[in-house]
């Protein structure tokens, strides 16, 4: 009865885990693709992590900022390189999670199931990581009442992503529980087939 429940559980968690992998994959595309990685979007003002337009008063229109023009306003080049990096690869880790995560349904492949762990890991370090860089370098343009979707739909990605590891670690936990009890009655058994032919 225990061994049926925690099957059903690893069951309703794969599912849980699929759902939060698509869920933060389609949050993610939507604020880096579809929003073009815009954390400001406004009329008069876009800063994001291919984008640096503000307002001139002269010609009545958005300027945008070369990369190159960065440091003149004290954003260093190398800093927003870095969190662009650290932003946008989660996606692509996340995609090939969410492959692995359909390809291991109803199986047990521990390896498998680690990889996914460890890229979740990875994944819920990297992004909040990206995207604390950038703020740290953009926050004097910036305001929280200003801050658009694409920065609520990264941060809701996060949380998925964080949900989705919490997930995945224990279902880790109830399919090693679930191997070492199976073990144990397969080392039981032994004896007594043993002593059942020695009769």
């Amino acid at each position: 009865m225990v061994l049926f429940c925690q099957k059903k559980l690893m069951h309703l968690l794969h599912l849980i885990i699929f759902f939060l992998a698509v869920g933060s994959v389609a949050l993610m595309f939507y604020a880096l693709l579809v929003e073009t990685g815009n954390i400001v979007n406004l009329p008069k003002k876009r800063i994001g992590f291919y984008n640096f337009c503000l307002w001139n008063e002269t010609i009545e229109d958005l300027q945008c900022l070369m990369i190159k023009d960065f440091e003149k306003i004290d954003i260093h080049q190398a800093v927003i390189a870095v969190a662009r990096v650290l932003v946008y690869c989660p996606l692509v880790i996340c995609l090939f999670s969410l492959h692995l995560i359909v390809h291991v349904q109803g199986s047990n492949d521990r390896m498998e199931w680690e990889l996914i762990l460890m890229m979740l890991g990875i994944t819920t370090i990297m992004l909040p990581g990206g995207l604390s860089l950038f703020l740290f370098q953009v926050w004097t343009w910036i305001q929280v009442s200003e801050l658009s979707v694409g920065f609520i739909a990264l941060a809701g990605a996060q949380v998925l992503l964080v949900l989705q590891l919490v997930a995945a670690a224990t279902y880790l936990k109830i399919s090693n529980s679930l191997e070492s009890i199976h073990k144990q009655g397969h080392h039981q058994m032994l004896p007594e087939s043993r002593h059942s032919f020695e009769k």
